[in-house]
C-alpha cells in the first residue's frame, strides 16, 4: 500500500485505518500504537506513515522460532495478554512456519515443517530463538527430532536472514550457563558466530522490544542499531536507573530500609533493598510489562538485572545491595550518593532562595544515616 512517507504529522492514510478496523482494532488505538511504537524506535513522527504501511505490506517474512534450553517465559509473555492487541495481531499476521509450543502438528510432521520451510525460504525468514544452546559433550543435553540443538540452530539460523534471540538465555546463556555450567550452556550468538543475531535480554522477553525490532525490520529492510551486546539501542540504550520512577528518591537520599516499611510504602528507592537498576541497562520503566501497566520497580520489587550478561552469578545475592554504582563517580555507598546528589541540589536550590527549606529536610536525612552507621 503506497502511502505519503513525509507526512510531518504522521497522519495516517484512511484504508490503512479502515483495515485496522476490519481487524477489531480502533483507529484511535491503532495511531496510539504507532506514535508509541515510533517512540520506542526513536524515529519522527513523519515515520509513522511508513510504520503502518510495512505492517500492512504483504511481504512480511516467515518466522521459525526455536526454543531449546529455556522455561517458555518468553513464548508465556507473547501469549499471556489478556486481550488480542496491535502487537499479537501484528506477529499472527507474520507467517510463523514453526513453533513448538504453539503449533499443531507435532513429531515427525513438526519436523518436516521446520526443515521444508528452512529450504523454501533459505535466506529469507527471520529466525527466533528461545533458551541457551547446551553445547558441552557434543550437545547432549538437548536434542529434538533425534538432532542437538547444537546442530539445529546452526543450520536454522546459518540459513536465515536474521536472527533475533530472545530472553537472557538466548541472548547470553542465563541461568543454564550458571556456574558451574554443567551443560556448557552458551548463547545463540557463540553457537553460530557468523550469523546476524540481535539479542533481546531479559526474563522474559518484553513482546514489544519484539515487535519493534520487527517493524523496524519489516520497515527498512534491516534491524535496527546495536550496543556492543547486541542489543538494540532503542531498547537498550539506557540504564533502567536513569528513567525510574523512584529516581527523584534516589536523588533525595530517601530509601526502602526494609520490604513494608514506610519508605517502601512511600515509593522510595529501592537501591538498598538489592536494586540493580544502576547497573543495567533496558527500558522497563518506559515501555512496562502487561500492556504497559507495571514493571517490578513499579511494584515495589527491585531490579535483578535479567538483562545483562551472567545475571545469576554477578547480581546474585538479589537483596544485597551494589556495593559501588559505576557512572556515579568514586562514591561506595548510597548514603554517600544520596547525601553528594541532595547538597548539590541544595546549592542550586540556594540560588532561588529557597535553601533554607531544603537544608531542613537535608539534616533529617543525615541524622538518619548516622543512626543507621
Amino acid at each position: 500500500m503506497k502511502v505519503d512517507e513525509t507526512s510531518p504529522d504522521g497522519t495516517l492514510p484512511e484504508a490503512i485505518l479502515q483495515a485496522w478496523e476490519a481487524r477489531g482494532v480502533g483507529r484511535r488505538d491503532f495511531i496510539k500504537y504507532c506514535t508509541a511504537l515510533a517512540a520506542t524506535l526513536a524515529l519522527p513522527p513523519a515515520l509513522i506513515p511508513r510504520l503502518a504501511a510495512a505492517m500492512e505490506a504483504d511481504n512480511r517474512p516467515p518466522v521459525i522460532w526455536l526454543e531449546f534450553q529455556g522455561c517458555t517465559g518468553d513464548t508465556e509473555a507473547l501469549l499471556r495478554a489478556n486481550q488480542p492487541t496491535v502487537a499479537e495481531l501484528i506477529l499472527d499476521r507474520l507467517s510463523v512456519e514453526y513453533h513448538e509450543t504453539i503449533m499443531a502438528a507435532a513429531g515427525a510432521q513438526a519436523e518436516e515443517a521446520k526443515w521444508a520451510a528452512v529450504e523454501k525460504y533459505k535466506g529469507q525468514y527471520i529466525a527466533v530463538v528461545e533458551g541457551s544452546i547446551p553445547a558441552g559433550d557434543g550437545g547432549v543435553y538437548c536434542c529434538v527430532g533425534g538432532d542437538s540443538a547444537l546442530n539445529i540452530v546452526r543450520k536454522v539460523c546459518g540459513n536465515a536472514a536474521a536472527t533475533i534471540a530472545v530472553g537472557n538465555c538466548a541472548s547470553f546463556g542465563g541461568i543454564p550457563a550458571a556456574a558451574p555450567n554443567p551443560t556448557g550452556a552458551i548463547s545463540v550468538q557463540q553457537a553460530v558466530p557468523g550469523a546476524t543475531v540481535i539479542n533481546l535480554p531479559g526474563c522474559p522477553l518484553n513482546a514489544d522490544n519484539l515487535t519493534a525490532t520487527i517493524v523496524h525490520y519489516l520497515t527498512f529492510g534491516r534491524l535496527p542499531a546495536v550496543d556492543g551486546l547486541n542489543r538494540p539501542f532503542f531498547a537498550y540504550g539506557k540504564r533502567i536507573h536513569d528513567n525510574c520512577e523512584r529516581r527523584s528518591h534516589f536523588d533525595a537520599g530517601q530509601y526502602a530500609e526494609a520490604f513494608g516499611d514506610d519508605g517502601h510504602r512511600r515509593g522510595h528507592c529501592l537501591y538498598k533493598l538489592g536494586c540493580k537498576g544502576p547497573e543495567t541497562f533496558h527500558n522497563c520503566p518506559t515501555v512496562r510489562y502487561n500492556e504497559g501497566q507495571s514493571w517490578p520497580v513499579m511494584a515495589g520489587h527491585g531490579c535483578i538485572g535479567c538483562a545483562e550478561p551472567h545475571f545469576w552469578d554477578t547480581m546474585t545475592p538479589f537483596y544485597r545491595r551494589l556495593p559501588a554504582v559505576p557512572g556515579f563517580g568514586v562514591e561506595a555507598t548510597a548514603d554517600k550518593i544520596g547525601l553528594g546528589l541532595a547538597a548539590a541540589t541544595a546549592l542550586a536550590f540556594g540560588a532561588h532562595g529557597v535553601a533554607s527549606a531544603f537544608r531542613k529536610g537535608d539534616a533529617m536525612e543525615s541524622d538518619k544515616v548516622k543512626k543507621e552507621e
